[in-house]
C-alpha cells in the first residue's frame, strides 16, 4: 500500500476535482509488481485502469492477481466508466482498498458490486494516509465545502507587514518557492480586495511545478478590481470575482477581461464566505489556498470557515504593523481559536508551521 500512496501523490495538482488515487496490481503469490497506475486529469483514467494498462504493456497475466488501491474503485458512470468493473472483468480476485469513496455516487457500491462479481474485497491499509491526500475531496463531499487552508508569511513577532503595508519580502526564497508548491496543489487560489489593490499581485505559481495554474478567487464586495490588474496577466486561467452587491458597468468591464462575477450579498454590505465556499465546492474545488490580508483572514477565521494555517515565520521582528488575523480584541483567553501543530520544519532560513483548527474533522 505504501507504493499505491507514492503513486497516489503524483496525482496532485494532477486530478482535481477528482481524488488522488494510486493503483499497484501485485501477483497472486506478491512476488510482482504486474502494473501500476495514479489518476489522470479528469476525463481521463482513473489509477485502476492506468494499472490495468501498464500490465497489459508488460504483457503481465492479471487472472488471480491483488490490486491494492488507495481509495474504494467507482462503480458509476461518469466521463469515465466503473473500475470497479474493469478490474472484476479483467479477473483481478482480490482488491484491498484503504477506505470507501465518501461521494455519494460510490459510498460502498463499488465494494459491493466487487463482492457480487466474487472479488475479495479488504478495506483498511493506508486510511489515514490515503484520507489525508484527500482531504480537501473528503471535505467537499462530506461537509460541501472545501477544505481551507490559509497562507501566511510573518515576522517572528506575528507581523505580516509593516505599519505602511510593505511586506515583500518577510520571508527567503525557499519559502516563497514552497508556499507556490502548495498553490500548486490546490483547486483554487483565494485572496481579497485589499491585497489585489495594495500589492497588485499575479497570484499564480510560478516556483514549483504546475499542470495548470489553478484558478482565482477574488473576494470584492464593491467590484473595485481594475481590469488592468496583474492577476489578468496569468494565460488561461479562470478568474472568479464574488461581490456584495451589482455594478452592471464594472462587471461588463470585468467580463471583457474574462472574469466570471458573481453576486452573493452577506450582511454588512459584504460577501457571504459561508455561501462562496458552498459556491466553490459546486465548482469542483476540493482544496482552497487562501493569500489574502488580516482583515479577510479575519473574517474566515470568526465565522470558523479555516481548517488549516500554512505559516511561514521568518527570523526578524518587525514591531508594530499589520498582523496575521484581525479577530480581536478577545475579552478572555478561553475566547481563543485552539490550534493542534501538524508539523515545524526549517525551509531556508525560515520555519513553515502547520497547525489545524483543533479537533476538526468530519
Amino acid at each position: 500500500m505504501a507504493q499505491a500512496l507514492a503513486l497516489a501523490a503524483r496525482a496532485i495538482g494532477l486530478s482535481e476535482p477528482n481524488p488522488r488515487v494510486g493503483c499497484v496490481i501485485v501477483s497472486a503469490d506478491g512476488a510482482r509488481v504486474l502494473g501500476t497506475g495514479h489518476t489522470q486529469p479528469a476525463g481521463q483514467a482513473h489509477a485502476e485502469i492506468m494499472a490495468l494498462r501498464d500490465a497489459a504493456a508488460r504483457g503481465a497475466d492479471v487472472r488471480g492477481a491483488t490490486a491494492w488501491v488507495t481509495l474504494e474503485p467507482c462503480s458509476h458512470h461518469g466521463r469515465t466508466g466503473p473500475c470497479c468493473e474493469a478490474l472484476a472483468a479483467a479477473g483481478i480476485a482480490r482488491v484491498v482498498a484503504s477506505l470507501a469513496d465518501p461521494n455519494p455516487l460510490v459510498a460502498g457500491q463499488g465494494f459491493a458490486r466487487l463482492r457480487a462479481a466474487g472479488v475479495a474485497v479488504e478495506v483498511g491499509p493506508g486510511a489515514r494516509e490515503s484520507r489525508e491526500l484527500n482531504i480537501g475531496f473528503f471535505s467537499r463531499m462530506v461537509r460541501g465545502r472545501p477544505w481551507v487552508r490559509m497562507k501566511i508569511a510573518a515576522s517572528l513577532d506575528g507581523q505580516t507587514a509593516l505599519a505602511n503595508g510593505r511586506s515583500q519580502w518577510i520571508t527567503g526564497e525557499a519559502a516563497r518557492a514552497d508556499g507556490h508548491a502548495w498553490r500548486a496543489r490546490a483547486g483554487a487560489l483565494l485572496t481579497g480586495i485589499g491585497t489585489v489593490l495594495d500589492d497588485d499581485p499575479r497570484l499564480d505559481v510560478r516556483l514549483a511545478p504546475v499542470g495548470k495554474q489553478p484558478p482565482l478567487v477574488v473576494v470584492d464586495s464593491r467590484l473595485q478590481t481594475p481590469p488592468a490588474a496583474a492577476l489578468f496577466s496569468v494565460a488561461g486561467r479562470p478568474v472568479w470575482i464574488y461581490a456584495a452587491e451589482a455594478k452592471p458597468d464594472a462587471q461588463t468591464a470585468l467580463e471583457a477581461r474574462s472574469a466570471h462575477v458573481s453576486q452573493l450579498a452577506g450582511a454588512g454590505g459584504k460577501v457571504d464566505l459561508a455561501a462562496l465556499l458552498k459556491d466553490l465546492a459546486g465548482r469542483g474545488v476540493n482544496e482552497l489556498h487562501v493569500e489574502a490580508g488580516f482583515k479577510l483572514n479575519g473574517s474566515l477565521l470568526r465565522e470558523a470557515l479555516v481548517d488549516e494555517f500554512l505559516v511561514y515565520l521568518a527570523p526578524k521582528l518587525l514591531g508594530p504593523g499589520r498582523g496575521m488575523v484581525n479577530i480581536g480584541p478577545l475579552e478572555d483567553l478561553a475566547q481563543g481559536v485552539a490550534l493542534e501543530f501538524g508539523g515545524i520544519e526549517r525551509v531556508g532560513a525560515d520555519l513553515r508551521v502547520l497547525a489545524r483548527v483543533a479537533g476538526r474533522d468530519f
